[in-house]
């Protein structure tokens, strides 16, 4: 698409979610309402792609509840229907899109009924299901870890992109669209960059994080040597925990800038400790969409602090500001300046700043600091951190002019940018800051047309023909690692104290592979996989198919009780996990499908 795209689904006569559950994990506003609208609707089909009966899926009136990994041969054979029953719009392909001869004809040979089985669902169903998406006025999906964390990850996400892209349902109220925001994430293009020693594709500007220890733990001269990490805990986030450990004792210098000291800052050489979202300047650049039936809508909201930071901590900006100071990145002599010219005014400042930057270009890699320390004074004592927003909303009112222009902002050229950085600084509630008809979401689409074949994929599809879903008898178990449940919430949240309902965090089982194992809800077990093993407690679960376990999310923290004295408390679920469990394309960890055995505790 060369862009992103993301469901309008208050709007939507057909939502799919695909390893899914928004009555959990949201995703979208007003979720939960939302839901229950679509399903109480006789007129609106709600579907649910997802081998748990979650909450979401209690309420679908289809739900694919497919084996575990075995997503890939569901989406390719809903979307099998769709071709060879001649299902999608003639005139949309020809007008719309590109390249979709190949994947045409692939779709044209897939054998809807076999594939449907090895899914464990019925070929009706499945037939239904794509006569629903396709005859439709609307449609909107949404996908989730389930399929991305799951086998042929990036293939799933490829088919579950066919399903609105070959019906046309992109452009329009309650099908796909692309709301422009201030910080766009990827153009969608394909980089060339490769990691240094492995030679793994470098994806939105990202290493895959399952083979960061491997571009570290080797002799290779281009290894990793240091690690600035910043608000993340990859040693408990990362595939193989033990690995990561490893991996960060080898190198020469760990850094960590975090409010906790996480499971990552006992590995560090230095922890730098930042102040909390509460005693900081913070906002977030996504999940701010708001629509109508007419228009789509962004808005903003820059939220200032409310308490003041603990002694012993600094806002990260404080932290960035002197790193790049003391790294020789930025001197006095780049900074004055710019300070004489913010007190002479924002237009002065930026004709400043763009002198300098031109003449020196390597400027702009630390635009937020540099903002900090000059712009920053201007807008008044506790107020720096704001400055950063201001380049932000700059580069946007350039590209997005109209957009801007249409939620009332006025003027031309640089005043249109500073309009929108004085509404968002004064405005605490947030800012509405773009406005757009759903069909321009097609000028935002590169070349104005949709490539429906990805060349690098295409065998990879094919070859599930020969492919059928089997269990190692060693591990017959499938492990889903990381479940999203109403008691977790990923790591935001250390203290166990606020996880009355389930402490432990216990492992969902079938009540066929319970009675098996001749145990009961409150029983100890050890889940071994091919890496290591841990030991919980089973919690006995109708959610859950025969073969399937699951450990939730944010659990596996390292905690002190009231004498101070540290406890683990629950299963981390990456001291189960391997790093090369993982997708051949992107790198991501498989997650949701980790070959396991469970053992009965005496």
């Amino acid at each position: 698409f060369g862009t992103a795209l993301s469901g309008t689904f208050p709007y939507a006569e057909v939502a799919v979610f695909v390893g899914k559950n928004p009555w959990q994990s949201h995703g979208f506003q007003r979720a939960r309402p939302v839901l229950r609208e679509i399903a109480s609707d006789p007129n609106r089909t709600l579907i649910v792609i997802d081998p748990c009966r979650t909450e979401t899926a209690e309420m679908a009136d289809y739900h694919l509840r497919v084996r575990p990994g075995t997503d890939a041969f569901c989406l390719a054979a809903i979307l099998g229907v769709m071709v060879q029953e001649d299902l999608p719009d003639h005139d949309y392909i020809r007008d719309r899109t590109q390249n979709s001869r190949e994947i045409l004809e692939v779709l044209r040979q897939v054998p809807v009924s076999d594939y449907a089985s090895r899914a464990g669902l019925t070929e009706q169903m499945v037939r239904e299901v794509g006569r629903r998406i396709a005859r439709s006025s609307s449609v909107s999906v949404y996908e989730d870890l389930g399929i991305e964390q799951s086998l042929h990850s990036t293939l799933n996400s490829y088919l579950e992109k066919l399903l609105f892209a070959l019906t046309g349902n992109i452009g329009k109220p309650g099908a796909m669209n692309a709301n422009p925001s201030l910080v766009g994430i990827s153009n969608g293009h394909l980089s060339s960059k490769t990691s240094p020693v492995g030679g793994h594709r470098i994806i939105g500007g990202l290493v895959p994080t399952n083979v960061i220890p491997d571009e570290i733990l080797t002799s290779h001269p281009a290894r990793f040597r240091a690690m600035l990490i910043e608000s993340a805990n990859p040693v408990h986030s990362v595939a193989d925990s033990t690995r990561m450990r490893d991996a960060l004792r080898a190198l020469e210098f760990v850094a960590v800038i975090d409010v906790a000291m996480t499971e990552t800052a006992r590995e560090a050489h230095y922890v730098l400790p930042a102040c909390s979202q509460y005693e900081n300047w913070e906002a977030t650049f996504f999940g701010a969409s708001i629509f109508d039936q007419k228009e789509l809508r962004n808005s903003f909201t820059l939220r200032a602090p409310i308490l003041d930071p603990l002694p012993g901590t600094l806002p990260e900006a404080e932290i960035h500001r002197r790193l790049v100071r003391q790294i020789g990145a930025l001197t006095d002599k780049d900074v004055e300046p710019l300070r004489e010219a913010a007190s002479e005014g924002r237009a002065a400042f930026a004709s400043e700043l763009a002198r300098m930057v031109s003449e020196r270009p390597q400027l702009s890699e630390i635009m937020p600091v540099l903002l900090y320390e000059t712009l920053g004074p201007s807008l008044g004592a506790g107020n720096e951190a704001a400055a950063a927003v201001w380049d932000v909303v700059h580069n946007f009112a350039g590209k997005n002019a109209e957009a801007l222009r249409c939620t009332g902002f006025a003027g031309p050229g640089d005043k249109l940018g500073e309009a929108l950085f004085d509404a968002i600084f004064e405005n605490r509630s947030g800012v509405v800051y773009s406005a757009s008809r759903y069909e321009e979401t097609w000028n935002r689409i590169s070349s104005g047309r949709v490539n429906l074949t990805i060349t690098e994929l295409i065998p990879e599809l094919k070859s599930l023909q020969d492919e059928y879903p089997s269990s190692d008898p060693e591990f017959p178990f499938v492990l889903s690692a990381g479940q999203r449940r109403s008691g977790t919430a990923n790591t935001i949240i250390r203290d166990p104290k606020w996880r009355p309902k389930d402490p432990h965090g216990a492992l969902w089982m079938s009540p066929v592979d319970a009675s098996e194992l001749g145990i009961q809800s409150g029983s100890r077990v050890r889940v071994i996989t091919k890496r290591a093993s841990a030991e919980t407690i089973v919690d006995v679960s109708d959610r859950m198919l025969p073969g399937h376990v699951a450990l939730p999310n944010g659990t596996g923290l390292w905690y002190p009780d009231r004498e101070g004295q540290e406890f683990l408390h629950g299963v981390s679920p990456n001291e189960l996990t391997a790093t090369g469990h993982r997708d051949w394309f992107a790198g991501t960890p498989f997650h949701k499908h980790i070959p396991a055995r469970i053992e009965r505790l005496r």
